[in-house]
């Protein structure tokens, strides 16, 4: 039976985006594209911050005892090779099951699978279907991927993501899209990706979810939104504060809501700060 190397899987609120609120289990594998280490740095600087942890990594036994950074990525165990023996790999039969354990009445009812990373999209894309086909999957209703929307679906994998959701009544699928602005650390011709965007709205509902700290962040996520509507992009689009860390993230919470509204786009927060101050599991 195949495998995925998973990061962290468990049970909470969903912090971000459309479905903020909702009671979610989250599935984060290992593994990402990006390292996205310009997040809360001076701009052209990068965070060492993961680097500095990794160099006591024999301290840590498991996620939960990981530190918080409060630059850089803020789940950069879930890609940083130095933290990959705290990941380890399952069978769809394991994951399952864990899934039963921590759901409220050990099957699915009315909560949300959040498959997330990382980046989920890289690499694992052909074992999901014996996931998302198992037998206690059936009654699950809503799934989304929270992705930087870089990654193409193979053809197998939309041709399976059509028929699972074509097979569930009020079934939904939702693609979490995070485009990573030069904030990020990261180079525009390798985020800004609109024809994969355009893919994923063949398959299911799509928004964007920029991360955003200043002003100059606002306009070029302006600038993206526009090249993604002139591929035919027609989805919601939300604005949310850059913040690893509880402290960092309520620095400019009201400044980008205000932003969001003149631009009649969506704010979104990051409830994970407020309710559990961001920490790992939550």
């Amino acid at each position: 039976m195949n495998k995925l190397k998973i990061s962290e899987l468990f049970y909470s609120i969903q912090g971000e985006g459309k479905y903020q609120g909702v009671p979610s289990v989250f599935l984060r594998t290992f593994g990402c594209n990006f390292k996205c280490a310009g997040f809360g740095m001076p701009k052209g600087q990068l965070s060492e911050e993961r680097i500095k942890v990794a160099q006591f990594i024999n301290n840590y036994k498991d996620y939960k005892s990981l530190p918080l950074v409060s630059t850089g990525c803020d789940s950069y165990a879930s890609w940083d090779p130095s933290f990959k023996h705290l990941s380890d790999y399952y069978t769809t039969d394991d994951i399952v099951s864990r899934i039963m354990d921590i759901l409220p009445y050990n099957h699915w009812v009315d909560e949300h699978l959040v498959i997330t990373g990382g980046e989920p999209l890289l690499g694992w894309q052909q074992l999901y279907p014996e996931l998302l086909s198992h037998s206690k999957m059936a009654n699950l209703k809503e799934l989304t991927f929270e992705t930087n929307g870089t990654q193409y679906l193979s053809s197998d994998f939309v041709d399976f993501l059509k028929t699972w959701k074509n097979s569930r009544n009020e079934s939904s699928l939702t693609f979490s899209v995070s485009p990573k602005l030069s904030v990020s650390g990261e180079k525009w011709e390798d985020t800004i990706c609109p024809d994969v965007i355009h893919q994923y709205e063949t398959v299911g509902v799509v928004y964007l979810k920029f991360v955003v700290a200043s002003e100059d962040d606002i306009l070029e996520a302006e600038k993206a939104v526009k090249e993604y509507r002139n591929k035919g992009f027609t989805g919601s689009v939300y604005l949310m504060p850059v913040g690893g860390t509880f402290e960092k993230y309520q620095m400019n919470t009201k400044s980008v809501a205000s932003h969001a509204m003149a631009l009649g786009w969506r704010y979104s927060a990051r409830l994970q700060c407020d309710l559990f101050k961001n920490e790992w599991g939550t």
